[in-house]
């Protein structure tokens, strides 16, 4: 992926520098270990036995990603087309959400010699009967959808985190900003990528603090370290370089001077990576195996 435009880092040239101010303290216990779309290495993601093993493995939330079916209902699935993960093909919103309960979710999880979870009887699972099947689970959920209206993926994750009464264990994020956007207000989110990305840049190139919190509690999810192409523009041209954005210290007292910071970090899949954040103070870490991970002291 590439860095935006030099315009992403203006900010460098005019903000201040970061204080000695007494910043907010860290999490004294260590990270959650969120299942990523239910464990991704350990089951067929987004499905129902997913989120099964994720909780035997002692996870302490699950990442789930959604779409919106033919019909409107958000369902479990994240690939652009479903011959990547099923035994069908098209898009998720070419069908019902009962034609997707029926499809093998199971089907391309496991190796070439081994497909442990075909023809189980493994659906695409809708948002409601997830929520309702784990009632105490908390659920991070990521919309990942291809082709549905943000204001119609705003309004059936309303109705289904409503009905279901789960406001309060449920958190959206998306990479698209627009998603976020036109979620209703009492709807828990965290703060767009670009605004946690452009945030992290300033530290970490420039050494600049410019966390401006329209409110007191935010969350932050992000990669804890992520290689990037940074592009200057100039009169008569532009400049391309590579970088690194990297959580550390610094960009963790940064991101928590301005008040609760909740800060996930994507793509912990080795016991360092999970030190480096636990030593950080992260709120959670996102894995692939909830079970190489259970054996860790909480």
């Amino acid at each position: 992926m590439k860095t935006p435009s030099r315009r992403l880092l203006s900010a460098l040239l005019s903000g201040c520098f970061l204080s000695q101010a007494a910043f907010a303290a860290p999490p004294v216990h260590a990270p959650q270990i969120i299942a990523h779309r239910g464990g991704t290495a350990d089951a067929p993601e987004n499905t129902l036995p997913a989120i099964k093993l994720a909780l035997e493995n002692r996870a302490d939330a699950v990442w789930i990603t959604v779409q919106l079916s033919k019909d409107g209902v958000p369902v479990l699935y994240r690939p652009s087309d479903l011959k990547t993960l099923t035994n069908q093909q098209g898009t998720v919103s070419q069908y019902t959400a009962a034609e997707l309960a029926k499809m093998d979710a199971g089907w391309a999880f496991g190796t070439d010699e081994s497909h442990p979870y075909r023809g189980k009887n493994i659906g695409i699972p809708t948002l409601e009967s997830v929520l309702k099947d784990f009632p105490k689970t908390i659920f991070y959920i990521d919309i990942k959808t291809p082709d549905a209206a943000p204001e119609a993926m705003a309004t059936a994750l309303d109705k289904v985190l409503q009905a279901t009464h789960s406001l309060a264990r449920s958190r959206i994020y998306s990479t698209d900003a627009k998603y976020l956007e036109a979620l209703p207000a009492d709807l828990p989110r965290f703060e767009s990528r670009d605004v946690t990305r452009t945030a992290l840049a300033n530290i970490t190139m420039a050494h600049q603090c410019q966390i401006k919190p329209e409110k007191k509690s935010r969350w932050y999810a992000l990669e804890m370290k992520r290689d990037v192409e940074v592009v200057e523009k100039f009169t008569l041209g532009e400049a391309r370089s590579k970088a690194t954005l990297e959580w550390d210290k610094e960009a963790m007292d940064c991101f928590r001077s301005q008040g609760d910071a909740h800060i996930i970090l994507i793509g912990i899949n080795n016991q360092a990576d999970y030190q480096q954040a636990k030593k950080l103070g992260a709120n959670g870490v996102i894995v692939n195996s909830p079970a190489d991970f259970k054996k860790i002291p909480r």
